[in-house]
């Protein structure tokens, strides 16, 4: 199966983590990625940039352009969108990747923060879609991929980080908002989120609360993001996927590959609810 080969897909926060292992499951198929992420020099703390991406995507079999955005600005956003149509003729698939975090509570979080989160995840998104949807809407199976969790109005999912929890939800939203809108017009769009922690800059970051060694790798994300993004975008919009439920409608089953420490118990992601065998529940 051709799979994604010769598609062309714009990824936010694809120097690292989760965006970057989509693009590399998308490049093995032979695809055209656009890196649009903040990193293009060394960061002290993180690993990767928007170059060594593209290498490693341009090696793993896919043609990278690594573009410098912060998807706080529109004029950066738009100017990114332009050079991917340039280089690659159109736009197939948009990922909604890039994401702010802070598990703080009301009176711990600063506005700064408050901003920062808004203006990347839920800003970011409707901005990086608003300007990719025109070019979307030219390809023969378009799709939009947000990395955002099921709307799950528990109050036990706001309780303790309601400002990261209405952020992540504007991603959401975007998702339930879009694929109504635009489902005439043959334009998926759909949410992917995974069962457990992953093991990315941002849990290291988070250590007090999950060890990596409870967490899958960003390469489960990949792979179900894959399987999603080469279906029927009409037969396939408005959802809320989870990575081992689409693995799994795939015959997936035997996700050990994915683990950080094979037969560790793994840690559930946050606003999940469902908590398989051999996964415990958020925060416990």
């Amino acid at each position: 199966m051709a799979g994604l080969k010769g598609k062309t897909l714009l990824i936010t926060g694809a120097s690292r983590g989760i965006g970057k292992a989509i693009a590399l499951s998308a490049a093995a198929d032979g695809a055209n990625i656009a890196i649009a992420a903040k990193t293009d020099k060394p960061h002290p703390k993180l690993p990767g940039t928007i170059h060594t991406a593209a290498a490693e995507i341009e090696a793993a079999g896919g043609s990278a352009l690594a573009l410098t955005v912060d998807i706080r600005f529109e004029d950066q956003i738009e100017r990114a969108v332009a050079r991917t149509v340039e280089a690659f003729g159109g736009i197939d698939v948009l990922v909604n990747n890039a994401s702010a975090i802070s598990l703080a509570g009301t009176l711990e979080t600063p506005m700064k923060r408050f901003d920062l989160m808004f203006a990347i995840n839920t800003r970011g998104t409707y901005a990086c879609s608003q300007a990719a949807i025109p070019h979307l809407l030219k390809s023969p199976n378009p799709h939009i991929l947000n990395i955002a969790p099921p709307l799950n109005m528990d109050p036990k999912w706001f309780k303790d980080h309601l400002a990261y929890s209405m952020a992540k939800y504007g991603m959401s939203l975007c998702v339930l908002g879009m694929a109504a809108e635009f489902r005439e017009r043959g334009l998926a769009v759909n949410a992917l989120w995974p069962r457990t922690t992953i093991a990315t800059a941002a849990i290291r970051l988070l250590e007090e609360r999950v060890k990596e060694e409870s967490c899958r790798t960003p390469e489960i994300v990949g792979d179900a993001a894959r399987a999603i993004l080469v279906r029927e975008a009409r037969q396939c919009t408005g959802n809320f996927f989870i990575d081992d439920e689409v693995l799994a409608e795939e015959g997936v089953t035997d996700l050990s590959k994915y683990a950080v420490k094979p037969g560790e118990e793994l840690a559930g992601d946050i606003f999940l609810d469902e908590v398989p065998d051999g996964v415990r529940a958020y925060g416990t």
